[in-house]
């Protein structure tokens, strides 16, 4: 069971970027001008924009698309964005952290706080939840890249914290810090990770039932679909028999 608090997020994600690629290719862009904007535009010297540029790539997003959002933001092109992050619970008390780049406060505050309450669920204060989450660095391979003792090694001689096998993908943690150092390792042996990405990582984890899962979800796929939102975290943790009847 407790296998599923680790992966699910994990998991849902992908299903969901997959179903919407075009959006997801316009927030990592956002992501892209963002860092290019506040920083230097070149990625070797922007560690921000070196690990908004491999989160494209991890994502197969095309090399034109990654180029024009940096040129954006050299040609002084795009709106302002301000990245606000917003706390609260979801059905069944489950903690959910969600990361916003907006141009409008107002328009993004009023509509996470519509979602969280059609959906069962309640925006809190900041650091509501937050306590409940820490910052990690975050790399994914699937399992088909080859053996876990190997990647190991590889991933703790450059730094790593742990490796988790979920059965279907390998997990890589990192102290946030340490991200774009440790993603280098496996990079160099087995190529372009599924994803590599600031995460928050959940200390402890709320289970939740079919009924619940099912309302959870349908919250978390709301606020990802709105586009001034670019990552959803929640600590749920399901069972597999729940997790299947969901499938």
């Amino acid at each position: 069971m407790a296998g599923h608090s680790k992966w699910a997020n994990i998991q849902h994600r992908k299903g969901r970027q997959d179903a919407v690629r075009s959006k997801l290719f316009s927030k990592l862009s956002k992501e892209i001008t963002v860092a290019a904007k506040m920083g230097d535009p070149d990625p070797e010297k922007n560690p921000r924009l070196r690990l908004a540029v491999k989160s494209a790539k991890s994502q197969s997003m095309p090399n034109d698309n990654i180029d024009r959002a940096i040129k954006k933001a050299v040609g002084g092109e795009g709106d302002n964005y301000e990245e606000i992050r917003y706390e609260g619970y979801g059905p069944g008390g489950v903690a959910v952290i969600v990361e916003a780049m907006t141009d409008n406060r107002n328009r993004t505050a009023s509509t996470v706080r519509s979602t969280f309450g059609k959906n069962g669920g309640s925006l809190g204060e900041t650091g509501s939840v937050g306590f409940m989450f820490e910052r990690k660095g975050q790399i994914v391979y699937p399992e088909s890249v080859g053996d876990e003792d190997s990647l190991m090694t590889a991933v703790i001689e450059s730094g790593a914290e742990d490796l988790e096998n979920s059965g279907d993908c390998f997990v890589i943690w990192t102290a946030d810090s340490d991200l774009n150092e440790v993603s280098a390792a496996p990079e160099a042996q087995y190529g372009e990770a599924m994803e590599t990405a600031l995460v928050w990582k959940p200390t402890t984890t709320t289970e939740v039932d079919l009924d619940g899962m099912r309302k959870l979800m349908k919250l978390l796929e709301t606020l990802e679909d709105d586009d001034d939102i670019q990552r959803v975290t929640s600590n749920f943790e399901a069972s597999d028999e729940v997790m299947a009847e969901l499938e």
